[in-house]
């Protein structure tokens, strides 16, 4: 088991409020993987971009877990796929931090998404430590399954995908099917890929009182609610649960969530096309919720919708269902692992509106409250306390065979540091 673990999250912060910007599943995972960590004696340092000249350079989140705000370039203003410029002034930021160390400080680094793969590759090249990488995404699939509007994925990502494939010394990924994708997209080793299932916080995602949140919400106790939970751009496809429900002439629509990405261009789309639908009274527009206030969120609604085109494997649908809410969700990446299909809630081929219209109907007429026990049992299974077994699992391979090639090949030191030889130098 390692002693301290540096963790890269270069484009989004794991402080920051999912369900706007960039902010998402992968903030929920970093985070809570962390913490989980550091109850198991492991410390665990997370470097992030700083976002604003008010943010302190080191945050001290619990014991065991610092996220160190590195300072690379602007910090308001920049898009993400304006982030590889900032690569190298964001590695050399990471590279001072563990300067001030002995040598030996961080037994593994583990990466998350592309951008802080590249930064992974060098510092632990420069360590002498192993990688271990967490896509999240991937270029090509996100491209083969766009939304109408949206904008695909630039070949330098596809390019650094590859090169972070290449280099990481293991893969972890959240369902079989996504391993599957590495190796079909990226010539992935299979021998190197761990699957490590995502988790949920059990204790705060619980049932509960559905009359006393849709009080707190504002909503009618007799009217069935369906919820989305999100950021709002057309990978998450939330234009499909409006056209849906216009269909469904009883049912509330529910959204919380903030404009992202490509969303940004036309933040207020959804109001508008509400209006064109002619079902502005019908929709509840929400802000990102905290995650108390999610509880709230799903607990109130009759069902929990993921309309995703796009899913390495879906938190909210995770975390509706430990509220004991039923989830209707798309049948892409790992949805189907997510929500069991008829048992915790159902699955939908493709994105037609009628379809979904029909799916959520059918939920609705047969009694949601008959699933609700399923989903909270299914849902059980998702602890963070087993994501992280099987993450250290991964990360006691990586470091058996680490060692395992380096006894086998020779090392030079420079300046008291440690260099690889199997991969050439990299001051």
């Amino acid at each position: 088991m390692p002693r301290r673990v540096a963790v890269l999250s270069v484009h989004t912060s794991p402080l920051a409020q999912p369900g706007t910007g960039d902010a998402g599943g992968m903030n929920v995972y970093v985070l809570q993987t962390a913490l989980e960590l550091a109850q198991r004696g492991v410390e665990v340092e997370i470097f992030t971009r700083a976002t604003s000249s008010t943010d302190p350079a080191v945050v001290r989140v619990a014991p065991g877990v610092l996220v160190r705000n590195v300072v690379a370039g602007p910090f308001e203003g920049l898009d993400k796929n304006d982030l590889p410029t900032q690569l190298c002034a964001f590695t050399a930021g990471v590279l001072r931090a563990e300067a001030t160390h002995e040598p030996g400080y961080y037994d593994i680094v583990h990466s998350h998404y592309w951008l802080s793969g590249q930064v992974g590759w060098l510092a632990a090249d420069r360590w002498a430590v192993p990688l271990v990488h967490t896509a999240h995404t991937l270029a090509a699939v996100k491209n083969a399954a766009l939304a109408d509007g949206d904008s695909p994925e630039p070949p330098m990502r596809a390019i650094g995908e590859q090169q972070v494939v290449d280099e990481a010394d293991r893969l972890i990924v959240n369902t079989e099917h996504e391993a599957a994708q590495l190796v079909s997209l990226h010539q992935a080793d299979p021998s190197r890929i761990d699957v490590v299932y995502p988790g949920v916080d059990l204790g705060t995602f619980t049932p509960g009182d559905r009359g006393a949140a849709r009080a707190a919400l504002g909503l009618d106790p007799q009217v069935p609610v369906v919820a989305f939970v999100g950021r709002i751009q057309p990978l998450k496809a939330p234009d499909v649960l409006l056209r849906a429900v216009a269909r469904l002439p009883e049912v509330r629509l529910l959204i919380a969530g903030g404009p992202s990405g490509s969303g940004l261009a036309t933040p207020d789309g959804l109001v508008d096309l509400a209006a064109e639908l002619g079902i502005t009274d019908r929709v509840t527009f929400l802000p990102p919720q905290s995650r108390d206030e999610l509880v709230a969120v799903y607990r109130a609604a009759d069902i929990v919708a993921v309309p995703s085109y796009s899913e390495s494997f879906g938190l909210v649908a995770v975390e509706a269902q430990a509220c004991g809410t039923p989830v209707v969700a798309a049948a892409v990446g790992g949805l189907p692992v997510a929500v069991r299909d008829g048992v915790t809630g159902a699955l939908v081929d493709g994105h037609d509106p009628a379809d979904w219209a029909r799916t959520l109907a059918d939920v609705l007429a047969a009694g949601p409250a008959t699933m609700s026990r399923a989903a909270i049992e299914h849902a059980a299974s998702f602890s963070w306390g087993h994501t992280v077994d099987m993450l250290l699992d991964s990360y006691g391979r990586a470091i058996a065979d680490h060692r395992g090639r380096h006894q086998r090949q020779p090392t030079a030191r420079r300046g008291g540091r440690r260099f690889s030889m199997r991969r050439g130098v990299r001051a």
